[in-house]
This record gives structure tokens, C-alpha cells and sequence, in this order.
């Protein structure tokens, strides 16, 4: 088993693993060397040579404890025939969805689309150290919604008018995007992946009323197949404050991601030995190094003899200085 899977099932304690999301991006000067070459961004996520060696390129710069595959949580829509584009400064814009034909999706035509994604896994998986975790990854349910319906109001916001008004839309589709989920993170385990995260990037905007149907019983439901599959999962539900704690009773993965709203002694009086990862402010590596130790050796200490990963309250920021995170993995690695 890889350092991050023994953290992970409570066998090992007296280490922390490393990685991060959105290791494999913008910040690193031999990813944009790639990116700027390739202006599709979903071609280049269904290229599997590539996007396998963008998956270990911060293997390779900083000897992280895992890699996790280089795609995006809208390959899925756009396998259900909603067309993707990613528009700079705005982010994902995706077409009207037809909801009769994603309704009756054919699961074989979805898996063939996604095949490119799953060879990526099986490409990379022969060149990682076996000691090295191999990390694949969906969007929760809501999170996917939010984009394939346009529930979005801004950047950061959700129009909650329109919450309301789709009701009964959100509900079908979230139903049906279970089933596709599932089995996309069956298609990549069996591909060779050995650890599943699930992101809810949107949790903390449902209303507290729809929070169980919309948020916990379908992350619970993802949650099942990966133990089916006995593969270890962690759950990402950003923004959701103190309802963290409701999450994790309910939905009980093997592992919660917290985000930097969370302060991580609360974190530890309230999780009864769950391991956690994460938590720190992606922000603070773009600050002076001391202040950066600084705030890395808060959660060091706190989850000092815990299951814990190392890892962030949400991605690296494209302004990261790929210097500033090879040094922050040497003192975490040398921290006593």
C-alpha cells in the first residue's frame, strides 16, 4: 500500500502524505509550454499521451506521495452530449441542456467517449512508482448540476430564484447523473486507479432545506461504490461550514477534504479519528516563505498523531511560484 492509502485506511499515523489539488496546472512553466500549444482544452484531456505526462509532471518536480489524473470534472457532460467551452476569464460555459436525450443517455456511447480518460489512467499507472498513489476524481452531483443547468450567478454565486424554479429538473438530473458517476469511478478504478475524490465545489451554496437530497444523499451514493469497489474515497464539500459534521455521519467517507474556512482545531475535536486532509489557504503560498512555514506547521501540529493528509483548502492558484511549493514539500517531508 502507497503512503497516502495507509494514511487513509488508519494504518499509518506518524507521517503525513503530500499532494495537492490542481498540482498538474497553470503554475508550472512545463504545463503551460503543453497548454499553449493546444488551445482545446477537452481534446487535450482526451489526449492520453499528453495529459498522462501532465498527471506526473509535479511527480517528477517535487516527488509528491500521489498523483491525480489530469482531466475535468465536465468531461462528464460533455460525455453526455452537452457541448463544453471553456471561455478565458469566464470559466465553463456549457449549452442548453437537452434533458430528453441526457435522460436517455446511452451508458456504452458514454464510456466510449470517456475511454481516452481511462487509458490515461492505465498509461500513467505503469509509469508511477508503486509506492505513489494514483488519484482519480468526479464532480458531486449538485456541483455538475449547477454548470449543466446555468444555475451560476456570477463567478461565485448561484441564482437561487432559479434553484426554486427547476426544482423538480434539479431532481431528475441529479438522479441520473448518480448513475454516470458511479460509473465513471467504476471505469477508473478498473483503469488502475487506487484512491477516488469527490468534489462538491458548490455544497455551501444549497439551501439548508435541500442540503440532504441535494448534497449528502447523492454524495452518499458515490460514496457506496467506491466501497463496493473497496477503494478509498475522499469527499471535498466545500463551503459547508458547520454542517461538515452532518456530511460526514451521513455520507461517511473514508476521508474529508476541509476548505480554509475551517479552523483546524474544531476540525479535530469534532471528526472522532476520521482522516482529514488539507485545509490550508491556497493564498498563503503566495506570501513571504517564513509565513508560509508558518502557517503549515499550524496544521502539522494540530493533526500531530492523527490521520492526516497534507494537502489544501482548495486548489493552487496559477500565480503559485513552483519554488515556494518544492520548498514547502521539503519542510513538511523534514518536520519533526
Amino acid at each position: 500500500m502507497s503512503k497516502l492509502t495507509n494514511c487513509l485506511t488508519g494504518k499509518e499515523t506518524t507521517c503525513f502524505p503530500i499532494w495537492f489539488m490542481r498540482q498538474a496546472g497553470r503554475y508550472l512553466p512545463e504545463f503551460r509550454k503543453i497548454r499553449s500549444k493546444h488551445n482545446n482544452f477537452i481534446k487535450l484531456c482526451l489526449n492520453s499521451y499528453l495529459s498522462s505526462e501532465i498527471t506526473l509532471q509535479p511527480i517528477k518536480r517535487f516527488d509528491l506521495d500521489a498523483a491525480i489524473i489530469f482531466s475535468d470534472i465536465l468531461m462528464v457532460p460533455y460525455a453526455l452530449g452537452q457541448k463544453v467551452n471553456f471561455v478565458k476569464n469566464e470559466g465553463p460555459i456549457l449549452s442548453k441542456l437537452n434533458l430528453d436525450s441526457f435522460l436517455s443517455a446511452d451508458p456504452n456511447k458514454f464510456t466510449e467517449t470517456l475511454h481516452p480518460v481511462y487509458e490515461i489512467i492505465k498509461k500513467t499507472r505503469k509509469k508511477l512508482n508503486k509506492e505513489k498513489s494514483l488519484i482519480s476524481f468526479v464532480g458531486s452531483p449538485w456541483t455538475i448540476a449547477v454548470y449543466m443547468l446555468g444555475l451560476k450567478k456570477g463567478k461565485k454565486n448561484i441564482n437561487k430564484d432559479l434553484v426554486i424554479k427547476k426544482k423538480s429538473e434539479i431532481s431528475l438530473v441529479l438522479n441520473k447523473l448518480v448513475d454516470f458517476l458511479s460509473l465513471h469511478i467504476k471505469n477508473q478504478i478498473n483503469a488502475g486507479s487506487d484512491v477516488v475524490q469527490i468534489f462538491d465545489s458548490w455544497a455551501g451554496s444549497i439551501p439548508p432545506e435541500n442540503l440532504f437530497d441535494y448534497c449528502y444523499s447523492p454524495n452518499s451514493k458515490l460514496v457506496q461504490t467506491c466501497k463496493e469497489k473497496k477503494t478509498p474515497v475522499i469527499c471535498f464539500p466545500k463551503g459547508l461550514r458547520e454542517k461538515y459534521i452532518d456530511f460526514n455521519e451521513v455520507v461517511n467517507p473514508d476521508c474529508i477534504n476541509i476548505d480554509y474556512e475551517l479552523k483546524p482545531d474544531w476540525v479535530l475535536k469534532n471528526f472522532n479519528g476520521k482522516c482529514i486532509q488539507g485545509g490550508m489557504d491556497p493564498k498563503i503560498l503566495l506570501l513571504e516563505e517564513e509565513k508560509i512555514y508558518k502557517e503549515a506547521e499550524k496544521y502539522l501540529k494540530i493533526f500531530k498523531n492523527y490521520p492526516y493528509i497534507f494537502n489544501l483548502g482548495h486548489g493552487l492558484l496559477p500565480e503559485t511560484n513552483p519554488d515556494k511549493v518544492k520548498k514547502l514539500v521539503n519542510f513538511i517531508r523534514n518536520y519533526k
